[in-house]
């Protein structure tokens, strides 16, 4: 195992059993995915078959941290997760800051895989070595945040790190998400899978600390980065990402009223500089991070007085511009009470922006709204409809079933829901910059900005592309995807990650520092083998070409108004960005990986290609790796 940067091991807890056993991790594995998002991608593959309902006992929820994760360098915070998304009904991957994932390192273990299901609600504290199992029938129904507070009276450790899950996931309300001390794995549902275990929360404590292979090495890069780092991030200081609030609005694409267009007339009083004269707070900083970008704000007057939260761009974008709401107020107090009932912000507010059109065209039956004045711009409507979806109360029992629920119950509703593969939409609108198309169509878990390739750089801040051209961005997306995949997989915060040299043109000098290792030559490569074993995953759950179109308004209507007026995302244009996307990844026509780019990336030994029943067919006639029910598949070696 590498002198640094490891522990070589996972801790497998199975809920049924009430057991826990150390598993050893192989050195050939962490060469070839790292750790964090690559090698949860990897244990998802080998261990859940397409056969597992997300909400079963067969699911599992796989946690694992990165080399960097816990290690002393600029913001080691992130903790990577997959699981089956009760929203997307596939393959998740999802990731947090905070310091759970430091503490789990420093507990021994690189990840942690959660499997099973207990006959009654609990709590695990995990220190050290440690495993216990605590009752938690009493908080069960808590708000995440005096929850956790109960729960960490039991280590009585001022330094232990926990997550949490609000009541929403314990509804089942297939956008919850996890509270991970402060900030969240948000997108897909993992709350409700960690719910249908009746796990209510994870505490974590560990007294070790990261090796590292060369230690004075490592201080002097870092202590020499640490200046540029600030300077560089410094909006993100002052405005966190509220900052391209509005920019997006004055370049038109900004979603506004459930994307029916791309400038907000109300951006005046959600804008960053308004923001940050009338309600911050303070900053908070996750593990180790010189930046802070959370900016913590208050209500201090109006209907919504006291209430106090963090929201952040997507978020501000979702309960603001796509809901139509210009009350700052509304957006903390929206905010506050997702992270309390634990709700994915940005799939509720999408969610309800979608209402809000909804009724407004008059779609909703007579009583379904149960009298709420639901349409945009109604900041207490909104608040109110977040509260029904967590507690499943009238219409909000029907939206929080996510949008593949919505449309089997109310397929009339269909042509008005922003999503792609079940993911609602990320706070831009494709129409005004084409590659952000891409981004969202071929993104691993569905419509998301961040794994699925942030162009806004490219194509709007240094504009080395123009924004309404479809030459090059195939290659823009699928360069920008693959160091995501590797950086997700680092255990750092993507926000800091220039600085240690982690771009398209990688220099890995702190992760050699770390672990001994020169990864800095395959980095990209590892970033790309990532992305292609999550199309394996999704080819297998039945995902192709049809899958990676987008919502019909974007490819029908066109932008009324703005510096994009007139645009839209025709198929012709997609198709063509497409199909160059493909060429660029390897993949055929259908979306699938070609036998010879499994071949390069070391994705297709013989226990990949056996023929067994169930495997799905290539286009060549070969079989890709079949599942086996709920056992093991063999899979990557």
């Amino acid at each position: 195992m590498f002198p640094g940067g490891y522990c070589g091991k996972i801790l497998r807890i199975n809920l049924t059993s009430r057991s826990s056993e150390q598993e050893e991790l192989e050195e050939g594995d962490l060469k070839k995915f790292l750790g964090g998002r690559g090698m949860a991608a990897l244990f998802y593959y080998r261990e859940i078959s397409r056969q597992v309902d997300p909400l079963s006992a067969e699911n599992k929820i796989f946690f694992m941290t990165g080399p960097l994760t816990g290690a002393p360098v600029h913001s080691g915070t992130k903790i990577g997760g997959a699981t089956k998304s009760p929203e997307t009904l596939q393959y998740l991957c999802t990731n947090s800051g905070g310091r759970f994932g430091p503490n789990l390192k420093f507990a021994g273990y690189d990840g942690l895989v959660i499997e099973g299901r207990s006959e009654e609600p609990l709590f695990l504290s995990i220190e050290d070595g440690k495993v216990t199992f605590h009752k938690a029938a009493k908080i069960w129904g808590w708000e995440t945040s005096p929850a956790l507070d109960k729960m960490k009276e039991v280590l009585k450790n001022r330094k232990s790190a926990g997550m949490v899950l609000g009541p929403a996931g314990e509804k089942g309300v297939r956008f919850s998400c996890i509270q991970v001390d402060g900030r969240s794995m948000g997108r897909g549902g993992a709350g409700a899978v960690m719910a249908s275990k009746n796990l209510k929360g994870i505490l974590v404590c560990g007294s070790g600390q990261v090796g590292v292979a060369d230690p004075e090495g490592l201080k002097r890069v870092i202590k020499g980065g640490l200046q540029k780092l600030k300077e560089s991030r410094k909006n993100h200081t002052l405005y966190g990402t509220g900052q391209y609030t509005e920019m997006m609005n004055e370049l038109g694409c900004y979603p506004t009223r459930n994307f029916q267009t791309a400038v907000f007339k109300g951006i005046e009083t959600i804008s960053s500089a308004y923001v940050s004269e009338h309600y911050r707070v303070k900053n908070l900083a996750c593990f180790r991070c010189p930046v802070g970008c959370s900016q913590v704000c208050e209500v201090k007057e109006g209907p919504f007085r006291g209430s106090r939260s963090d929201p952040e761009y997507e978020t501000i974008g979702a309960f603001g511009g796509q809901c139509g709401v210009s009350d700052f107020g509304a957006i903390i107090k929206a905010n506050q009470l997702c992270d309390e009932l634990g709700l994915d912000t940005m799939s509720c507010g999408t969610i309800i922006a979608f209402a809000m059109e909804c009724n407004e065209r008059g779609l909703f039956r007579k009583g379904e709204t149960e009298g709420l004045d639901l349409r945009f711009g109604n900041g207490e409507a909104m608040v109110e409809m977040v509260k029904k979806i967590a507690r499943r109360e009238g219409l909000g029992d029907l939206l929080a079933d996510g949008f593949l629920g919505i449309v089997r119950s109310r397929p009339d509703l269909s042509d008005y829901m922003m999503h792609v593969k079940g993911l609602p939409l990320a706070s831009y609108d494709p129409r005004s910059f084409f590659g952000n198309a891409l981004t969202y169509g071929t993104s691993s878990r569905g419509a998301c900005h961040n794994v699925g390739g942030w162009t806004i750089r490219d194509e709007l801040l240094a504009v080395k592309l123009d924004r309404f051209s479809t030459q090059g961005k195939g290659k823009l997306v699928k360069d920008i995807q693959d160091v995501r995949g590797y950086v997700d997989s680092l255990g750092i915060c993507t926000v800091v990650r220039s600085s240690m040299g982690f771009n398209d043109q990688p220099n890995g000098r702190v992760l050699e520092m770390v672990t001994g290792e020169e990864f800095t030559p395959h980095l990209m490569e590892i970033g790309e083998r990532v992305y292609n074993l999550e199309r394996l995953i999704l080819a297998r759950e039945g995902k192709t070409r049809r899958d990676d179109y987008l919502p019909r308004r974007l490819t029908e209507e066109e932008i009324p108004e703005g510096m994009a007026k007139g645009k839209r995302m025709s198929p012709e244009i997609y198709n063509e960005m497409l199909d160059e996307y493909y060429r660029e990844r390897g993949w055929d026509g259908n979306g699938l990986p070609k036998p010879e780019t499994l071949e390069r990336l070391a994705l297709n030994p013989p226990s990949m290609t056996r023929p067994e029943p169930g495997g799905l067919r290539h286009a060549s006639g070969r079989l890709e790796p079949a599942d086996k029910g709920t056992d093991r598949p063999k899979g990557i070696r």
